[in-house]
């Protein structure tokens, strides 16, 4: 939940030792009765013959996932041994004194890698996800978030039920409270359905409060949006957004790095939180008490080198102090979608969103058909005035208008006179 949770989360500590230990796999949420399934499903229908082929086309993915399922086995030392090893099948592979030479493996969880491919749990898995079209990623799959590869601890599998799409790479998080006024529930609908005009991706996690009406604003904008879950993709929390979750998949993606029908547990919040801001190019807060959970997600996101951004509130309202605070500490005030985009710098890495559409920028989505055309026309490596004229079969004074209007918008920069740069 992004909303306001326990003491313990409020404590960074704290939060990063669930974070990297995986500790509390296997506790459940025991003032809620979400843990309870949300989905008939018999994965022993799913025959062995099925389940090998499967496996034979996955082996990395396969060998990911059964790495991830070990207990005490973190993102944090994930990560370590694919740095050492090179893929998850070598560290399953490795022999105990090599897997000793790596930071955090302890012997116990020597012994667990060790063991791990012979327990069969991996086929039991994927007949779950098989039977529920539940795609499987790991870190070097097509699909998996390119902006998730870059945090220190990127989870070593997701889960997703939906269609990823290039045009999530340009994604922008809305969170805030659970116990949202009709202020706060307003502005978040209200600028999930502005920036997906604009063509981002909403993602949130489908909490009660600021995070369903985030995700409720993007679906009814006709956009796409994200919902990340602390639970398993087949265990919808709170249980009354399980329409909302289908929605979600409809027009996007539901996603989890917990197993399909992991319940969802205290510890996965937090580290949740981590793969909302990941995703994004940063995160909106709407509204939060000093102690909200979406608190850790502004955390985490200036850990993360993403931008934060807070929505302005009544001075009186106990769910405006989380965000007035951000405000002093330097996020930026939102009070549109513009404020976002004039913050927002160049893309890490460039998103083709269609065959004669690669955007460098999200001030670029805001741009009309022919300002596109030139600035598609221009190269980083410099472009010269009357290239653009041949590419774009422009009148020049149309073009050099254009031009005018991506200078002022910091997309091109001129390096002579008739000579420029895209940015």
């Amino acid at each position: 939940m992004n909303g306001d949770q326990s003491e313990l989360f409020s404590d960074p500590d704290r939060r990063k030792s669930v974070v990297e230990s995986g500790e509390g796999e296997h506790s459940f949420f025991e003032a809620d009765s979400a843990s309870r399934m949300n989905s008939e499903l018999n994965p022993d229908s799913v025959s062995h013959a099925s389940l090998s082929a499967t496996q034979s086309d996955w082996s990395e993915t396969n060998a990911a996932l059964c790495l991830k399922m070990i207990n005490g086995l973190g993102p944090t030392t994930f990560s370590r041994l694919m740095e050492f090893f090179g893929s998850a099948v070598n560290v399953l592979d490795a022999s105990p004194s090599e897997l000793k030479k790596v930071e955090g493996v302890s012997q116990k969880l020597l012994r667990s890698i060790a063991n791990a491919k012979h327990e069969n749990r991996v086929e039991h898995e994927l007949a779950i996800c098989s039977a529920n079209q539940i795609r499987v990623l790991d870190q070097t799959a097509e699909f998996y978030p390119p902006g998730l590869k870059e945090i220190h601890d990127p989870p070593p599998i997701l889960f997703c039920r939906g269609q990823w799409q290039p045009q999530d790479q340009i994604a922008i998080a809305i969170v805030g409270s659970r116990h949202a006024t009709n202020y706060g529930l307003r502005i978040a609908e209200k600028l999930a359905i502005e920036l997906s005009h604009l063509g981002f991706t909403i993602v949130s996690g489908l909490a009660r409060g600021i995070d369903a009406a985030a995700h409720r604003g993007a679906i009814k904008a006709g956009g796409r949006t994200i919902g990340v879950l602390g639970g398993g993709v087949l265990n919808i929390y709170p249980p009354e957004h399980k329409d909302l979750a289908d929605q979600v998949a409809a027009n996007g993606v539901l996603v989890s790095e917990g197993l399909p029908l992991a319940p969802p547990k205290s510890g996965s919040f937090p580290s949740r939180n981590r793969i909302i801001t990941g995703i994004s190019l940063g995160v909106i807060v709407v509204e939060a008490s000093h102690r909200s959970g979406a608190l850790i997600s502004a955390r985490l996101a200036a850990e993360q080198g993403r931008e934060v951004f807070a929505v302005p509130g009544q001075i009186d309202s106990r769910m405006s102090r989380g965000c007035h605070r951000l405000i002093r500490d330097g996020a930026k005030l939102v009070e549109s979608a513009e404020d976002i985009l004039d913050e927002l710098g160049p893309l890490a890495l460039p998103a083709k969103l269609t065959s004669d559409n690669t955007v460098h920028s999200p001030a670029e989505l805001k741009l009309g058909e022919q300002e596109r055309l030139v600035l598609n026309a221009i190269s980083k490596d410099g472009t010269s005035f009357d290239q653009i004229v041949v590419s774009t079969a422009l009148p020049p004074p149309r073009i050099l208008s254009t031009i005018s209007i991506l200078e002022i918008r910091g997309l091109i920069r001129r390096t002579s006179g008739t000579n420029f740069v895209r940015k």
